[in-house]
């Protein structure tokens, strides 16, 4: 930690002081900005994904252009099936597509185990190319997606509404869908594991579809996928780990107690709520409605008050949004909100809790 320059985020991950609240946001590496367009018209998706030269230019714009705390490594999540066999489409305005979808045992069977330094070399060439790029200047962070949500692309094929074949295998194959996610767990920790050997600072896991199951359902299917990760990592500085599961507000106590240093929240929580039920066993990341990025500059400034509010004094906050960073938002504004909370968050630090 003590050869960058910029440690906040690190700090506040593990809940140590800092002089004011981090601030980085999910897809900062991503098609808001112009830059990264001028970039994308030279490429398709996969093949920035696939060029480590590419992937590490457009991780560091948003350290470059908008001044985050934190870069995170420019990639998909869905890397990992591809690398395990699995043929995928980024299809322009319709988002991933499998056309061949998991359904059966003998999908399971044609599933490769992966070793991430030679099927995904391209990703941690990218994360090794960025880290010596950013020469220290703040923290890089790697990241998968979570078991469960792997498998529900990997099982609809593409996005859903009603997730029919997916819920159908939980309920009449549950053997088979817990074969998969134990799978892929393995295939997540090995990756994760990689990326903290290349060179990042910091992990983190997105369950993104986890707030589909019922309560029931995800202590079943998706949290003890995620807690063998977070046990199973291979760290060498004891690298941060975030979870963030969207939608999954009924289990946030036993969320905290996967073994994350770190939870993310989406915006429908209130962070200050959550900081007073989980008891300081985790930092917290998050919330801002990404769509406020689309008011004016004194709506964003309002709204990341109650944020920086709400948590209150203390340590242990990385400020987000509490999704991705949507593509149509006009750059400037992101800026404003980076700035804010850089400028005003000092105050939260200065009395303790």
């Amino acid at each position: 930690m003590s050869k960058i320059k910029n440690d906040l985020f690190l700090r506040a991950c593990k809940k140590q002081d800092t002089e004011r609240t981090p601030i980085w946001v999910m897809r900062q590496a991503g098609r808001y900005l112009p830059e990264y367009r001028k970039i994308r018209e030279k490429a398709d998706f996969l093949t920035m994904c696939k060029t480590p030269e590419l992937a590490a230019e457009v991780t560091i714009q948003p350290v470059d252009i908008i001044g985050v705390d934190a870069a995170i490594i420019f990639s998909d999540i869905l890397v990992i099936p591809e690398a395990m066999g699995m043929f995928l489409e980024m299809n322009e305005g319709k988002g991933p597509v499998f056309p061949d979808p998991f359904r059966t045992e003998s999908d399971l069977k044609k599933l490769k185990s992966i070793d991430p330094f030679k099927e995904l070399k391209f990703v941690m060439d990218a994360v090794s190319l960025a880290k010596r790029e950013l020469k220290g200047r703040v923290p890089l962070i790697g990241f998968c997606g979570s078991p469960f949500t792997l498998m529900t692309y990997m099982v609809e094929g593409k996005g859903s509404k009603n997730y029919t074949y997916l819920k159908s295998l939980l309920y009449n194959k549950p053997l088979l869908a817990h074969k998969l996610l134990d799978k892929l767990a393995d295939a997540c920790t090995a990756y994760l594991s990689a990326k903290i050997e290349a060179g990042a600072d910091a992990v983190q896991i997105f369950d993104t579809w986890g707030g589909i199951l019922s309560p029931a359902d995800y202590l079943e299917f998706s949290l003890p996928y995620i807690e063998k990760i977070v046990n199973g990592i291979t760290k060498k500085n004891a690298e941060p780990v975030i979870v963030f599961g969207k939608g999954v507000h009924y289990k946030l106590k036993k969320l905290a107690k996967c073994g994350a240093d770190v939870l993310g929240l989406d915006w429908t929580m209130n962070i200050g709520a959550v900081r007073r039920k989980i008891g300081g066993r985790t930092a917290l990341q998050g919330n801002l409605d990404p769509t406020v990025l689309y008011a004016n500059e004194d709506k964003i400034k309002e709204e990341a008050k109650k944020v920086l509010e709400s948590y209150g004094p203390g340590p242990g906050h990385i400020f987000n949004l509490g999704h991705g960073i949507l593509p149509d938002v006009d750059p400037t504004k992101l800026k404003v909100l980076v700035d804010y909370v850089k400028s005003e968050s000092g105050k939260y630090h200065k009395e303790k809790m």
